[in-house]
């Protein structure tokens, strides 16, 4: 029997009722919204007021790429190998090289590494060679750590062909490096088109500097015969051999006897031949349009000498423009009295990469900070056949370069994302932008890989054999292709109506559904690591509007937040390229977290806990210039050789992850207006 005074609700009274609470509960929530997006806005601003002033005049933006301490040790010895000492330089390298000192004496790649054994060795020579003591403590320790890691037989091949030039390492031991691979067809098996861009450009300079040998002996003071665990006499540093007898390796280090043999002898009939074509080739790349060989500090510091080498006096406008390219890498710090050397510039990438974030904070697209970036930009695009020509005969050429002016070598990665730049700003002239973005993105779309990816520099340079080549062991002869340019280029093609065939499309994504690791990560070649590899994968699945609840979709997803750090923000080391153990792990960056934060919303969903500690953590760590902390290494040149620290990665990446949350937040709002 029913109480007096209670009565069952009328059906459609009941149906209110019974959502008030809901109601409450979403006003609640957007009123917390509310007041987050207004926190976000104010971080907007600030960001956006950094990223303004530091615009050039001419429309690019430009930061500091900072490296461990290898550029400015190689630098020195370049300097006396060139039989010029400049103490006060040295002075300066030596005080930035005892700030970067570890505490067991050593030296390392990225903030919080172990010591390294090749930049150890270089920057304990450049502290003898600045007046540092081998008693100073400070040198005892750092001798201590490169003995017990083997010294100086332990160092890779390109660390001994420096110390080789300055009599510290005997050149027998070292690679043979003929020239004669000049000579050889572009269709045979090995070549240099067959080798990484980078590494090409080293390796020819290294052939004409093999073939020399120009060896400027160090007075006493300043060798480093210590550095040698049991002394030179009488010890045979050559490259071991592989415990299988038939292998690659020991296939290589046969042939390289048999170089050996031939560089002992008086006559080589092709030598003289093989001199010249690598002497054109290496110029060709030093001459207009360029800011030295592969405009990277490796190989314009071997170009330079290589330069001398072959007789030209340094009074000669090849060695002039060669030098002074190498020159303008050094930074002459005058806060801190330090010297440091850039690997390179890169404005190309930073200049898209900022635009994209002002452009997605809410800039109209024809801002004069955007019209003006828009402009340099196109002003930027090569039209120049380069190396790339040789393995993808594509006819149109397009695209661009990672640095100011470096003709040769334009990217596919760079390309990219030039043209997510380009789309969302408006050029003086539009009709030339838009001729331009369709050339450009024919043209990189030509450089699919046989495996359905996309590499940054070359077509299918992917022969796993040659790592096996006695000089190739930097880690960085090939050129293969990756989930992140992959997962780019995906981005892309979603986000523009450019017709592209379904086999081709389809190719690329099962690509990056076949490179996605059993934990539901992605590999990242060219940033700090499965966290970048991941993110852009999934940035370019989602863009393409397919369906995100897929398992092996849903999976990565999983994987992000799983390896979320209790303050909300998400970090890794490079130290997962040599531990994938270490794969997510690392202290929370503003960078990493806006990667994995974009990674998330790529789902659709903004409400996700993981998410909203992103974004927490994000604004509450910006500093009052609109930026974050930026000290870890999230950059990579080559996984497990060298990282680099973007300067502007602590600002623009978060700025956008601000952007597209607080833009997902407003297209959820009104999806869930009752």
């Amino acid at each position: 029997m029913m109480e007096e005074g209670i009565r069952p609700l009328p059906e459609k009274e009941k149906r209110i009722s019974e959502s008030k609470p809901q109601i409450k509960t979403l006003v609640l929530e957007k009123e917390a919204i509310s007041e987050l997006t207004k926190k976000i806005e104010e971080c907007i601003l600030r960001s956006q007021k950094f990223l303004l002033a530091a615009q050039s005049e001419e429309g690019y933006w430009n930061s500091e790429l900072l490296v461990d301490p290898l550029t400015i040790c190689d630098y020195i010895i370049f300097l006396h190998w060139s039989g010029i000492s400049n103490p006060e330089l040295e002075e300066k390298a030596a005080k930035h090289l005892l700030k970067e000192q570890h505490s067991d004496g050593g030296w390392g790649q990225y903030t919080g590494s172990p010591s390294n054994i090749d930049l150890s060795v270089k920057a304990y020579h450049i502290l003898k060679i600045a007046g540092i003591s081998a008693r100073d403590p400070r040198m005892v320790r750092a001798r201590a750590t490169i003995l017990r890691m083997g010294g100086i037989p332990k160092t890779n091949t390109y660390t001994k062909f420096y110390l080789a030039l300055v009599g510290q390492f005997p050149w027998k031991y070292l690679p043979s490096i003929p020239p004669e691979l000049m000579l050889l067809p572009n269709w045979f098996v090995f070549n240099i088109y067959e080798l990484s861009s980078w590494t090409r450009a080293m390796v020819v300079s290294m052939s004409i500097l093999n073939h020399f040998k120009p060896t400027r002996n160090l007075p006493p003071e300043h060798q480093i015969n210590e550095l040698y665990p049991y002394g030179t006499e009488k010890e045979d540093f050559s490259l071991p051999r592989d415990k299988k007898l038939f292998s690659w390796r020991n296939f290589f280090l046969l042939v390289n006897r048999f170089l050996k043999f031939h560089d002992a002898l008086s006559w080589k009939p092709l030598r003289k031949k093989a001199l010249k074509a690598a002497e054109e080739w290496m110029l060709e790349r030093i001459g207009e349009g360029c800011d030295g060989l592969g405009a990277i500090f490796p190989s314009m510091c071997n170009a330079v000498m290589a330069i001398e080498s072959l007789g030209y006096s340094r009074s000669h406008p090849v060695y002039i423009k060669a030098k002074k390219d190498l020159d303008n890498l050094v930074v002459n710090d005058p806060v801190t009295g330090e010297i440091r050397v850039r690997p390179c510039f890169g404005p190309i990438w930073d200049t898209a990469i900022c635009s994209v974030a002002l452009a997605q904070s809410g800039m109209p697209s024809d801002h004069p900070s955007l019209q003006k970036a828009a402009d340099w930009l196109l002003s930027k695009e090569v039209r120049q056949r380069g190396d790339w020509f040789v393995k993808n005969p594509y006819p149109e050429c397009s695209g661009w370069a990672f640095e100011f002016n470096n003709v040769f070598y334009p990217d596919v990665d760079d390309t990219v994302k030039v043209l997510l730049g380009l789309r969302l700003m408006k050029a003086s002239d539009e009709e030339l932008q838009a001729t331009v973005m369709d050339r450009a993105f024919r043209w990189a779309l030509s450089f699919q890989c046989k495996e359905g990816g996309f590499a940054a520099f070359d077509k299918d340079v992917t022969k796993p054999w040659l790592e096996k080549v006695p000089f190739s062991d930097h880690n960085a002869i090939l050129d293969p292709p990756c989930s992140d340019i992959t997962g780019r280029m995906l981005e892309y093609i979603g986000k523009t109506d450019y017709p592209i065939d379904s086999k081709t499309l389809k190719s690329i994504v099962d690509y990056i559904k076949k490179t996605q690791e059993p934990d539901g990560s992605w590999y990242g070649r060219w940033g700090v690591n499965y966290i970048y590899g991941t993110w852009q994968a999934l940035r370019g699945l989602g863009a393409l509007k397919i369906d995100m609840n897929q398992d092996w979709i849903i999976r990565s997803r999983n994987w992000l937040e799983s390896c979320q750090n209790p303050d909300g923000g998400w970090g890794e080391t490079p130290g997962s390229y040599d531990f994938p153990s270490l794969k997510g792990l690392g202290t929370s960056t503003g960078t990493q977290t806006a990667w994995a934060v974009m990674g998330i919303l790529s789902f659709g969903d903004p409400t996700r806990a993981s998410i909203k500690s992103g974004i927490k953590f994000l604004t509450d760590t910006q500093y009052t210039d609109g930026t974050w902390n930026g000290d870890q290494y999230t950059g990579t040149g080559f996984p497990r050789v060298y990282y680099m620290r973007y300067d502007y990665y602590r600002v623009n990446w978060p700025l956008i992850a601000l952007a597209e949350y607080r833009d997902s937040l407003k297209q959820w709002a009104l999806r869930s207006t009752p």
